[in-house]
């Protein structure tokens, strides 16, 4: 026996008594009850079921004859087998069972709450231990929890078993001893707890060497703190420090009193109370004493306070609360004549009952704490509190500084976990046939990293921080960039102010003034955007970087192949008979630069419809540094606009290489020539350069390239005909164009 569930039993009593003595609930009616022992065996429960549904005093199942019960529900056992059996029968006669709810995936929440990822379970050997692992294990692995060891408690407790639970234990007692697993979860029965006791004398009894401790053991909501008679003075000090869940429970006005009263020589109609008493402590009445044998007799007077708590409590159990509540749910359904799931009250704790849609009663559960002293007392301590039906969604709230921890941790918080994490500059490396949980630890290689905000020192003993770069304004780099994109763009400037200045003059009107002002603003704005790729990437400056950059190269690359066109052209015109004259003309060069411009403009829109550029980070190009940089979104796209480019370079150096050549005035085609040569050779050195360069170089390629190229068309173009303007203004006369052109007459480029 398990004197301590004889509390059940007077908590029955005394619910059924309050309700039988009050005014509000069944008026007029009495309410009577009938305590069955199950003795955890299906072949008696089965018989006490079919009891409670028989005439009074004989088992005639299914029919109705002398005196009858009018049974109204069954409350059912706290162990879950016992239940089971009982519902079987019960559903056929539709007789409502209240259950004791049970709790068992909330333990999860502990875990994850403490870090405790290696653990070892222990469950009962029968089907709720089945459906237990089944419902848990998918969920622990899924939250990263793995799984030490399994054992299976037998679900057996009477004392002719004890050479299985000895077998068990010894198994189960090496298991727990060689694990590394600090937490052990119990799913267990209400009396669990009580073959778990024999833990500690396991390596006594089969002759172990070692000993258990360092385990923090986390009960479910099922398992109560008791003990079987034969372990009245058995240590419980392994257990000290035990985390547990349990249905949250007040105590009763008036029910300790009641308990107090409960006296063997005065209390009738209770025939559990002799057994109970001498099951307790220890003693036997005198008419169950035979005269030669010696054994204590009992008084009556013994006190219930006097016992441990694993025999008895005087204060109100988490089942035994639930068993309350269960006798008013029956009371206030039969009272109101509605179903159980309909029932809400609030008992005389102050405690509000229902229950949901599901027939789920609405409740919380406490997270107990469980300090165990030498004397075999033990305090029960609240620590936590689970609402599953918090607002918000369900809610797990611990007090750590409350927790009592075992010795052997002096008091520091607990770790349970495979292996301990890798250090700073080392990486995992999975173990072949063990669980994800369980890894070695390896050195990281060169240019490796642990994590991708770190990197390993020169003696991979430690990580340093990654410093986020790009390249900035104010690193000597960026800053001489800056400086010669605007030289450069200054230089632009004053040629178009000198050709501006001097757009009367014969060699700016034998140029096509249109074409020529056309390249000139965009090689000023191609050396301007080699701006936006100086500086922190953002949004804006991402989408317009390359974009911007491919339209004004190629306006100002179809400037140059257009003044190419029209020089062939115009020489074309001279010949006798010729029919090209009609396309000489200020609208050819117009179309020429649109259409070639929008081409790149279609481009770069579909560009930025269907994978635009977008700030971002390389966190793994540089070992040292994170990179902040533009992605460009569709590197096809971007490799179109340059090879978009290219072609346009290609028509025109072959253009102007084979117009090189004509005489006169018209020879500025070999400076058109040499202008795409270097134009060519520096975005053909681009591509393999920008491939084989990482980080913030990448961008600084991308900006030389940007203003070699231009640099290129602006000297080879420009600076001849600014020499002759500026220094040498006497070969800028039309007398000295036609003493060049002899031969040629009547022809106007402009």
């Amino acid at each position: 026996m398990i004197p301590k569930n004889y509390q059940h039993l007077l908590v029955l009593a005394f619910a059924v008594q309050e309700v039988n003595e009050s005014t509000h609930i069944l008026p007029n009616q009495t309410l009577g009850f009938h305590i069955y022992d199950s003795y955890d065996n299906a072949r008696r429960t089965c018989q006490a079921t079919l009891r409670l549904l028989s005439v009074q005093e004989r088992l005639v199942p299914n029919y109705a004859c002398g005196i009858c019960y009018n049974l109204i529900a069954v409350i059912g056992s706290l162990d879950s087998e016992v239940s089971l059996n009982m519902a079987n029968t019960l559903d056929i006669y539709k007789i409502p069972q209240v259950g004791i709810l049970s709790l068992s995936w909330w333990i999860l929440s502990l875990l994850l709450h403490f870090s405790w990822t290696w653990i070892g379970l222990l469950c009962m050997d029968n089907d709720k231990g089945e459906r237990f692992l089944q419902t848990v294990f998918p969920m622990f692995s899924k939250r990263g929890v793995c799984v030490a060891f399994i054992e299976k408690l037998p679900p057996h407790t009477n004392i002719n078993n004890i050479n299985t639970v000895l077998e068990k234990g010894a198994d189960m007692h090496d298991k727990l001893v060689d694990s590394k697993a600090n937490v052990v979860v119990l799913q267990g029965e209400s009396y669990s707890f009580a073959l778990l006791k024999w833990l500690p004398y396991i390596s006594e009894v089969v002759k172990r060497t070692s000993k258990l401790k360092d385990k923090v053991w986390i009960a479910s909501a099922n398992m109560e703190i008791n003990a079987f008679v034969y372990q009245r003075n058995w240590e419980t000090e392994i257990f000290h420090g035990t985390l547990s869940l349990s249905i949250h429970s007040n105590d009763l006005p008036g029910f300790q009193s009641f308990e107090k009263r409960r006296n063997p020589n005065r209390t009738k109609g209770d025939d559990f109370l002799r057994i109970f008493w001498e099951q307790a402590f220890g003693c036997l009445f005198p008419t169950s004493v035979d005269n030669d044998v010696e054994e204590v007799i009992c008084t009556g007077k013994e006190r219930l306070e006097s016992l441990p708590g694993s025999f008895f409590e005087l204060s109100m159990t988490g089942h035994s609360y639930s068993i309350y509540n269960a006798v008013y749910a029956v009371a206030h359904a039969m009272h109101l004549h509605q179903f159980l799931r309909g029932v809400a009250f609030n008992n005389s704790a102050g405690s509000r009952v229902s229950f949901n849609e599901k027939g789920e009663l609405v409740t919380g559960f406490d997270v107990i704490n469980w300090k165990f002293f030498a004397n075999e007392s033990f305090l029960r301590v609240k620590v936590g509190r689970i609402d599953p039906w918090a607002s918000l969604g369900p809610k797990l709230t611990i007090h750590e500084e409350t927790i009592t921890w075992h010795h052997w941790f002096n008091q520091a918080q607990p770790l349970s976990v495979c292996t301990w994490s890798c250090r700073p500059a080392s990486s995992k490396k999975v173990k072949v046939g063990e669980p994800y949980c369980c890894y070695d630890c390896i050195p990281c290689p060169a240019g490796k990293i642990s994590t991708q905000e770190e990197y390993p020192s020169k003696n991979w003993d430690f990580c340093l921080p990654k410093n986020t770069t790009f390249l900035s304004y104010d690193e000597a780099l960026g800053l001489t960039l800056v400086f010669l994109a605007l030289v450069f763009a200054f230089i632009t400037a004053l040629v178009l102010a000198v050709f501006v200045k001097n757009h009367r003059t014969p060699i700016v009107k034998a140029n096509n003034q249109k074409l020529t002002y056309t390249l000139l603003i965009s090689l000023l704005l191609c050396f301007l955007c080699a701006l936006l790729f100086i500086g922190e990437p953002q949004a804006v400056t991402c989408l317009l970087r390359q974009t911007a950059f491919a339209i004004i190269f190629s306006v100002a690359v179809s400037s140059v192949l257009a003044k190419t066109l029209l020089v062939v052209l115009a020489f074309m015109t001279t010949q006798p008979g010729s029919k090209m004259r009609k396309w000489l003309g200020k609208e050819t060069a117009s179309v020429i630069v649109l259409s070639c411009s929008l081409i790149q403009a279609g481009i770069c829109s579909v560009w930025l419809g269907t994978s635009p550029p977008f700030p971002d980070a390389d966190m793994f190009s540089m070992a040292e540094e994170i990179v902040l940089e533009c992605n460009e979104g569709s590197v096809v796209m971007f490799y179109c606009t340059l090879g978009y480019m290219g072609l346009l370079a290609t028509i025109s150096f072959t253009v102007a290489f084979l117009s090189r050549k004509l005489p006169g005035s018209f020879n500025e085609a070999k400076f058109i020539t040499f202008s795409m040569l270097v134009f060519c050779s520096v975005w053909l050195s681009f591509v393999p350069s920008y491939l084989s360069t990482k980080g913030k170089s990448m961008v600084a390629v991308e900006i030389f390239s940007i203003l070699a190229s231009s640099t290129g068309l602006l000297c080879c173009i420009f600076i001849p005909k600014c020499y002759i303007i500026v220094l040498r203004p006497e070969l800028n006369k039309r007398e000295h164009l036609e003493s060049q052109n002899r031969g040629i007459q009547g022809i106007s480029c402009t």
